[in-house]
């Protein structure tokens, strides 16, 4: 290593400076940092010239804004205020299923049924049928009715979506406006219970998706009386169809929560 600067005769000023910059350079430090930011590009305009506009061609493209989805639904004041209303708007609703033209399925049972059931979308089969629940899914409803103490002229069975839909986007479904739509349907059939079929349902009432149970309130409009509805969420009935354990374990929630209700 060369010598510190130091050891340099005070009159040798050239010396002392290269023998400085040597030892700052055998340092490791072979830069000159300064603390204060500096524009080392500036961008400076000569007095009196325009600059040039850029030509279209080289110019950045500027992205468009992303189209806004309407809300589904439409306007709550143009909502129906009954469940004999109720079919026809679903059926007909273009913000229901954003535009897409798959066919709808109806809701089919009774106001103030004894249970409501409800599932995510109708299957693949069920628009040929033009019933909810025609295929595999519904069977094996219908065969878990009578166990559950149930005729089928009892239970209200409905979608949260009106056509088939695999794998929503629960996420931007609710952003854009089904939970809602969802709260309002489950008004106007008013059931004694409600079962829910699908893990992600319940959340888009505002409830979090790991509850079993739910006490939902719930009102048709403003002014209308509030009520209370009892839930219990399982499995959908395809895991159900898949999984024999999931129809045992829906089984013995359903005797804990008519034993509690």
């Amino acid at each position: 290593m060369s010598a510190h600067p130091a050891s340099f005769p005070a009159d040798s000023l050239a010396a002392g400076l290269a023998a400085a910059l040597d030892w700052w350079r055998d340092a490791g430090l072979d830069y000159d940092f300064q603390d204060d930011p500096r524009d080392w590009l500036p961008v400076e305009e000569p007095a009196g010239e325009v600059l040039e506009p850029i030509h279209p061609a080289l110019a950045k493209p500027v992205a468009a804004p992303e189209e806004q989805k309407p809300q589904m639904g439409g306007p709550r004041e143009d909502w129906p205020q009954s469940l004999a209303d109720f079919t026809p708007w679903w059926m007909g609703e273009p913000s229901l299923d954003q535009g897409l033209t798959h066919e709808r399925v109806p809701p089919r049972g009774p106001a103030h049924a004894r249970l409501m059931v409800l599932v995510a979308h109708p299957e693949a089969e069920d628009a040929a049928a033009g019933l909810l629940l025609a295929g595999a899914q519904g069977k094996l409803l219908s065969s878990m009715l009578p166990v559950l103490g149930l005729a089928e002229d009892e239970v209200y069975v409905a979608s949260v979506l009106p056509r088939t839909m695999p794998s929503p986007d629960w996420a931007g479904l609710l952003a854009q406006g089904i939970g809602p739509v969802l709260a309002h349907h489950i008004a106007l059939a008013a059931p004694q219970r409600l079962l829910v079929l699908g893990q992600s349902i319940l959340s888009l009432l505002g409830h979090e998706p790991a509850q079993k149970t739910a006490k939902l309130r719930l009102s048709v409009g403003q002014g209308q009386p509030e009520q209370l509805i009892e839930a219990l969420a399982s499995y959908d009935l395809g895991v159900m169809l898949e999984h024999a354990s999931r129809k045992r374990g829906l089984w013995q929630a359903w005797l804990d929560w008519t034993a509690r209700v």
